[in-house]
């Protein structure tokens, strides 16, 4: 898209009137005018010691002792389910978003209607489901997580997710 000038003056005349650009206009030219005095006038006169290269002295690594005590990792244990019979809502099941007639499904951060939304989800997006179900306002809420982005995650009204069955 090319914009051309005129049109850049053609829409600052319909919206914005002159005394504001004007005004608009001096103040940049003082704001600049005293932004150039002020650099010259506090500007300190270089002199030759002022230009002598300084050295700054960066000690070498050491040796440092290894750990006495060897650290130990544990592990967190993963809840397991059992995945949903094929065409059931459940933990592990894919879902896909429908019904939403291109205006999309607000994911948000906690069940619930009043909770924030965390982003978007247009039909057909596929998801897993990852918690649920909760009751709340009314409906029945599931936790969902994309499968490529985890990040991507939040909980959606049961009523706009549709499970895909696997063939």
């Amino acid at each position: 898209m090319r914009v051309e000038f005129r049109d850049l003056l053609n829409w600052l005349r319909t919206y914005v009137p002159p005394k504001v650009l004007l005004t608009a206009v001096g103040l940049a030219i003082v704001l600049g005018a005293a932004g150039v005095y002020a650099m010259f006038a506090y500007m300190p006169a270089s002199t030759v010691e002022d230009r002598a290269a300084a050295l700054t002295w960066i000690p070498g690594p050491t040796n440092t002792p290894a750990p006495t005590a060897t650290l130990v990792p544990t592990s967190t244990p993963t809840p397991s389910f059992e995945p949903p019979a094929s065409g059931q809502m459940g933990v592990g099941a894919y879902v896909q978003i429908v019904g939403t007639e291109g205006r999309g499904l607000n994911i948000r951060n906690a069940p619930g209607l009043s909770t924030n939304v965390q982003f978007l989800a247009y039909d057909a997006e596929v998801f897993v489901v990852r918690d649920g179900p909760r009751e709340v306002d009314g409906l029945t809420w599931w936790y969902i997580v994309t499968p490529v982005d985890a990040a991507r995650a939040g909980w959606a009204a049961g009523t706009y997710l549709e499970v895909v069955v696997s063939e």
